[in-house]
């Protein structure tokens, strides 16, 4: 597995599209091909949530690159491989629904295809240091993140 398998990666600041994604994944060798789709939501922790805004380390896209990178190398030595792997993050203000981030992975098979996606989500919101300020209806904010 290369490199080459990573077909979309990037931080953008304009709405971002599933078909974008979904697309950049396909491939004939795929029987399966999953994706995750994280919204903003109006509530956290039990506090409704007005709005929130997304901001990234300069290193953000390059260190999302290198946690993808590590997926598809570990599931290529696994036996598990995956074809293609894609990501994108938003940045700045969303409103409530607004889609924050895209992730998604085709694979010889569904089970491949699930395990590389909840992955690379939990990977990419554990390692790539992009952080988020929400504010919640009771006119208190907070900052989410900042730690990675």
């Amino acid at each position: 597995m290369s490199v080459e398998s990573i077909t979309l990666v990037g931080l953008r600041n304009t709405p971002l599209s599933v078909d974008e994604v979904l697309s950049s994944v396909e491939d004939p060798r795929a029987g399966g091909t999953a994706f995750f789709v994280g919204t903003v939501r109006d509530h956290d922790h039990g506090r409704g949530v007005t709005h929130l805004s997304y901001s990234a380390h300069p290193r953000a896209e390059t260190d999302m690159r290198r946690v993808m990178e590590k997926v598809v190398a570990d599931t290529s030595r696994e036996g598990r491989p995956v074809w293609r792997v894609a990501a994108l993050h938003r940045v700045g203000d969303l409103a409530i629904g607004d889609i924050a981030v895209v992730v998604a992975a085709a694979a010889a098979h569904r089970a491949e295809a699930f395990d590389a996606c909840r992955r690379l989500i939990d990977d990419i919101k554990a390692g790539v240091p992009i952080w988020k300020h929400q504010s919640f209806t009771d006119g208190e904010a907070e900052w989410v993140g900042a730690e990675a």
